[in-house]
């Protein structure tokens, strides 16, 4: 790979304004690329690299800059100012043509970024588990009336591993949290920017194949507020996990991998 630094583990890519550290399965099949939830990092995928590539294709998943080993580099090029704009820097470097990219939580809030900035170079889209940003009034009354009051005050996996998880697995409730508790460098501000705000109209615009997945027990992204936005796609599909809350890939991985596969298969 040019310019970038190998390890075993992954790579750093020196993009414009930033060392970007990425995983990539590799070989030439059909790339799939993930983009993290704001409460994690490329770590957060491990099950997702592993199922994905067992199942034939190229799986990709970077830091975005100022979460686990991507730092910004100043002295390299100007600082984009969205994940959407790194996500961009990184397919280019790596010669991709065109891919799935599936986000999760705050990973979804970038993944429709991208999919309306660049639906020429997307097969298809999948969303899980995120309110998608939307900036629209109906959105934020919606998120307003289910707020928890003070929820963010809690610690993070209260808020995002569903009940059901963490009573049956507390080994992989610890792994959860020691991973967003190392995700984020100091100063790092929980949610970027993306690079224009998501609104109904601009996601009304993006005609690439969707995926929607909602959690049943997701307390930040329910599947009825999930719903009212993702209605305004134009090509979506809609799929749930039951018994699971917003951490719903990391949770239930299995039936999430087979969910992503079903459909990326068709397209």
């Amino acid at each position: 790979m040019p310019a970038a630094t190998t390890s075993r583990n992954g790579a750093h890519a020196d993009l414009p304004g930033v060392k970007l550290w990425f995983v990539d399965s590799g070989g030439d099949s059909v790339p799939i690329v993930l983009l993290h939830p704001n409460t994690g990092t490329v770590e957060i995928w491990e099950p997702q690299i592993a199922g994905l590539a067992r199942a034939g294709y190229r799986v990709i998943a970077f830091d975005r800059r100022g979460w686990g080993n991507s730092a910004p580099d100043p002295s390299s090029g100007p600082q984009p100012g969205s994940i959407a704009e790194d996500l961009h820097a990184l397919v280019d470097h790596l010669k991709l043509d065109k891919f799935h990219l599936l986000g999760v939580a705050g990973g979804g809030f970038a993944a429709l970024d991208y999919a309306a900035w660049h639906p020429e170079r997307l097969r298809s889209l999948i969303v899980g588990g995120s309110t998608g940003a939307i900036a629209d009034k109906v959105v934020a009354d919606f998120i307003a009336r289910i707020a928890i009051p003070e929820i963010r005050k809690q610690p993070a996996h209260y808020r995002e591993i569903g009940p059901s998880y963490r009573g049956a697995n507390p080994e992989g409730t610890r792994r959860w949290i020691e991973i967003d508790e190392n995700s984020r460098q100091p100063g790092v501000p929980f949610q970027p920017p993306l690079r224009t705000p998501n609104t109904l109209a601009k996601i009304a615009a993006i005609a690439t194949p969707t995926l929607i997945i909602a959690a049943d027990a997701d307390l930040l992204a329910p599947p009825a507020l999930m719903r009212l936005w993702a209605a305004h796609l134009r090509h979506h599909e809609w799929a749930v996990i039951h018994d699971a809350g917003h951490a719903m890939a990391w949770e239930q991985p299995g039936a999430f991998n087979d969910k992503v596969l079903e459909f990326v298969r068709r397209y």
